[in-house]
Order: structure tokens, then sequence, then C-alpha cells
């Protein structure tokens, strides 16, 4: 298994039209890290439709204070160029995915 990408400066990741899910965990943290399959599949299942980024708290503060994370692992869907949605501590795939339903795009039948 792969893990979730991290977060590249590199990459303009608000350019895309395609919603972004940060990841934010920590290596310390056995939550997040339990949770890291679960993200790994889900990018896998909708990689059309949905980013998913990784960004490690200790090695990037800054992002997780720009976020207001206070817990770890937390999870924060940006839009538009905003945080539209989030959940903070480890969840479940079915919380995951009522949280992004509404945001993501229909793919068109084939």
């Amino acid at each position: 298994m792969r893990p979730v990408r991290p977060l590249s400066e590199e990459e303009n990741l608000l350019n895309d039209d395609r919603p972004l899910l940060v990841f934010f965990w920590s290596e310390r943290s056995g939550p997040a890290r339990r949770m890291e399959s679960l993200l790994a599949h889900l990018e896998r299942k909708e990689r059309d439709r949905l980013r998913v980024r990784r960004v490690d708290v200790d090695a990037r503060p800054d992002l997780a204070e720009r976020f207001q994370v206070s817990v770890v692992p937390t999870l924060v869907l940006i839009k538009d160029k905003r945080a539209v949605s989030r959940l903070d501590g480890r969840t479940s795939a079915p919380k995951i995915e009522a949280m992004l339903a509404p945001h993501l795009r229909q793919l068109a039948a084939a």
C-alpha cells in the first residue's frame, strides 16, 4: 500500500478544479497512522473527483496553525480556494464520505 502523497510546495494545488482533502497527521499519532490506509483507498477510489494530500503537523506547524488544527488527525476539505468542511479526530469511512458527498461533482455516465 502506498501512503497518501505529502503536500508539496511545488504543486499548485489550488488551481485544480477538484476539491482538495488535506490530511493533517503526525508520526507520533496512532489514530492518524491508522487512518492512512483509509485515505489511500479513498484517494484511489475518488481520483477523478478529489485530490488527497497529507501534512505532517510537526514538519509544517505553519499550515497546522493556518487551518487551526488542534487535534491530530484532522481532515480539511478545500474547494474553490476555501476550507468548506472538516473532521477533527479519528473518523470512519462513512463519515468522511458523508462530508465529501455534497462537494464532489458527479461524473458523466460513460
